[in-house]
């Protein structure tokens, strides 16, 4: 058995899918791992710290894959159309696990099926008890919620905590939690550390208590509808016209006051959902900041740029792309940590051989991509809403069919906070 650690190539990212720990668990299990050269480079990990683990050094991504069995990364792999076609590399029955993004992404799902590589998207993992410890998107999400609150304090010309000096008091900043999933209670934490006052929203009535527990005051509209606005998988509902402007209206008044604001809401396989308006963002002190850890998924607030820092209308919105890769050596670890327990259960300790159990609940969840044919239904169900053109070869398809262009984002409506990530 032979694991490749692939350098990651796309913008942003400076991340890597193993670290020193999870190699030396690999080697002791009796696993070859190899290591394309300066894959850890952005999480300061030099070529060395892999030998001393136990790991051998490729010269190129060709080298590391050549012979390997399973291909570990952290974004998925690169098209020909995003300036280098990574999966051309690839040799047929390997098996790639990653963030896919299989949700979004059928281009990347059909030319995997093409190729013959067997994919596992990690952000598929179920929200089991038994998967926690393989959950990247909560690992991710939670160093997410706490860097946005360093963003924040970054660009904002005041002090964080209530200071007392002899030159007068220094008031505490107000800061408000948009969104309390995984990163949103993150950023409550963190705010609250540094001394702010912290309030939070969202829709779904379990997070109340989980705003209180950490020192936060809820702000939401809590009436009949609002105690059913979570699914049994811990998701927010899509709510009513009416609960959207009574939330909308309640938001308004509250964010007149803040002066940090971080949004955090996003919908899987959706564009994350307008929470902060140009109107809002106008009736906002001057010197304010918005954070927006949406912005890759359309933002939170139309006026976040993505990749970029802007002032508009006296506001300072924060809009850094790929926000969990600003903290490469906390979250590569956390991200790795994952990959090994998603990875451990499926190897057999006597043959070292790769078992795929189709019955097992995480990994008929996670699994993409399987013999040239996409095997997850939720996958199946992203294609079919995206349009037959885009459709890679799935079971119910006789043949593929050429993917279109790229499609425009469709125009967003104004919604009530959606959770970044559910809790268990």
């Amino acid at each position: 058995m032979k694991i490749a650690i692939l350098k990651e190539r796309r913008p942003h990212e400076a991340r890597v899918a193993a670290s020193a720990d999870s190699v030396k668990k690999f080697a002791a299990m009796g696993i070859e791992v190899v290591v394309e050269t300066g894959a850890g480079d952005g999480a300061s990990i030099p070529d060395s710290t892999w030998q001393t683990a136990g790991a051998s050094i490729a010269k190129d991504a060709a080298a590391a894959l050549k012979g390997a069995d399973i291909v570990l990364k952290v974004a998925r792999p690169m098209l020909a159309e995003d300036g280098l076609d990574e999966i051309a590399l690839f040799s047929k029955g390997q098996v790639l696990i990653c963030h896919l993004a299989a949700l979004t992404q059928p281009r990347l799902v059909q030319a995997l099926a093409d190729q013959g590589v067997t994919a596992f998207a990690m952000e598929l993992v179920p929200r089991i008890t038994r998967a926690q410890s393989m959950d990247i998107l909560s690992s991710q999400a939670n160093i997410a919620g706490y860097k946005a609150v360093l963003d924040a304090l970054e660009h904002y010309g005041r002090g964080m905590p209530m200071m007392m000096t002899a030159a007068g008091t220094v008031p505490p900043a107000k800061v408000f939690i948009m969104g309390v999933g995984v990163a949103g209670l993150q950023a409550i934490a963190t705010a609250k550390r540094m001394g702010a006052v912290v309030t939070a929203t969202d829709v779904r009535p379990a997070t109340k208590e989980q705003v209180e527990s950490l020192g936060g005051k809820f702000i939401a509209v809590e009436n009949d509808e609002f105690q059913q606005a979570q699914t049994a998988g811990g998701y927010a509902k899509e709510m009513s016209d009416d609960y959207k402007r009574q939330q909308a209206e309640l938001v308004a008044k509250h964010i007149k006051e803040q002066d940090i604001v971080i949004t955090t809401a996003l919908i899987p396989g959706r564009p994350a959902p307008v929470l902060v308006s140009e109107d809002m963002v106008k009736t906002m002190k001057p010197g304010a900041v918005i954070v927006d850890l949406a912005v890759e998924a359309g933002g939170n607030c139309p006026l976040s740029e993505f990749g970029a820092v802007v002032k508009k209308h006296g506001v300072t919105l924060v809009g850094h792309a790929n926000v969990p890769a600003r903290v490469p050596e906390t979250t590569s670890s956390l991200f790795a940590r994952n990959l090994l327990n998603f990875l451990t259960p499926m190897l057999d300790k006597e043959t070292k051989a790769l078992k795929i159990d189709t019955a097992d609940e995480v990994v008929k969840g996670t699994l993409v991509v399987q013999d040239g044919e996409v095997v997850n239904d939720r996958v199946r169900d992203a294609i079919a809403a995206a349009g037959p053109a885009a459709a890679p070869s799935v079971a119910a398809e006789p043949k593929p069919q050429k993917a279109p262009a790229a499609r425009k984002s469709p125009a967003k409506k104004a919604a009530p906070p959606a959770a970044d990530e559910p809790k268990e």
